[in-house]
């Protein structure tokens, strides 16, 4: 049995950002330990590299065992960017589809 799980999140992106016209929608994605809920590696679809990074870098290492809250608060402090709240969105909805999916039982 596979370890980790793949989990994703969405949400609408605000009018005239960069990614809206490449993606259309914002995309959270996540491989999760299915064990201790811990972030392995994430990214996003924003269009910069160092956007992407820098989400990456908020949200790796982080537990889902411990709810979103702690990346959430990060982003709407550290985050100044026109995406902060489809990002929050995004983030809720892989929270919600972690807690949801069949994948996320912990073995």
């Amino acid at each position: 049995m596979k370890k980790t799980v793949f989990v994703a999140g969405h949400a609408s992106l605000p009018q005239g950002m960069a990614a809206k016209g490449i993606y259309g929608t914002l995309a959270i994605v996540a491989e999760i330990d299915r064990k201790y809920g811990v972030i392995v590696q994430a990214s996003c679809t924003l269009v910069t590299p160092l956007a992407q990074d820098y989400i990456s870098s908020i949200l790796v290492g982080h537990s889902l065992l411990d709810g979103i809250e702690g990346p959430i608060q990060e982003i709407k402090e550290y985050y100044h960017g026109a995406a902060q709240n489809a990002l929050v969105a995004a983030l809720k909805d892989l929270y919600r589809t972690y807690l949801n999916g069949p994948g996320q039982g912990r073995s």
